[in-house]
């Protein structure tokens, strides 16, 4: 049975041919291309479900091949590169990337996040209908929309979901694990890494000057919005 369309984007047709295997065998349909341009044709012409897209590839690069989906798309997009500095992923994120896979990667890895990311969304019960204010920080999750001191601040949703959360929880420190689980809504697959971006993501974007809170880093632990 059929549970969706699915985009490989990668240069490396050996990488290409490992993934239409793993994904036909799980029960997707798949379509593969090698460049950015073919990729930007293909989704203006093709209904698909996901993207799973490489970053280094020819004429377009991945990263703005990403941006101009999501200019026009809401489709779930995963990045999957052999690029893993941290800087590497903040781009991807900052590019509209829903996740962000580093190769080589375990075959199981990369069809448990495909799953997850096909879900149907449900927003979080706890984020329905909440504004949430803390000090100079404003929470609107009915309009997904964050402020500090009255100014906007331009969040991804998974960005605010997060800030949300712990904000929701004040004080109480949360694992990578944990927020994995609460926000991304799939168990610990080998790689905290994702909330380590969003988190310093948060960070450089909130540039809060308040001393009435913070995310604080609990060394060894997780993550904690402490309010004074």
């Amino acid at each position: 049975m059929e549970k969706g369309t699915i985009l490989v984007v990668d240069d490396d047709k050996n990488i290409c041919k490992l993934m239409d295997l793993y994904l036909k065998k799980t029960g997707y349909d798949t379509i593969m291309c090698h460049d950015g341009s073919s990729a930007i044709d293909l989704l203006q012409k093709t209904k698909v479900d996901l993207v799973l897209l490489d970053i280094m590839i020819p004429s377009i690069n991945g990263w703005e091949v990403c941006k101009l989906l999501k200019m026009e798309k809401d489709i779930p997009v995963i990045m999957v590169s052999a690029r893993d500095m941290v800087s590497d992923k903040v781009a991807g994120f900052d590019a509209g990337a829903d996740d962000y896979i580093v190769k080589p990667f375990e075959p199981e890895e990369l069809l448990a996040r495909v799953k997850v990311r096909l879900k149907p969304h449900t927003q979080p019960q706890e984020n329905k209908g909440n504004i949430i204010t803390i000090h100079n920080l404003i929470i609107d999750m009915n309009q997904y929309q964050a402020s500090i001191d009255g100014q906007g601040v331009e969040l991804k949703p998974k960005e605010i979901q997060l800030l949300s959360f712990l904000a929701q929880n004040k004080n109480i420190v949360f694992t990578r694990e944990q927020l994995l689980e609460r926000i991304w809504d799939y168990s610990y697959l080998g790689d905290t890494r994702t909330v380590d971006v969003h988190i310093k993501c948060l960070r450089e974007k909130l540039k809060n000057d308040s001393t009435g809170w913070e995310i604080k880093t609990i060394w060894g632990v997780g993550y904690k919005l402490e309010v004074k």
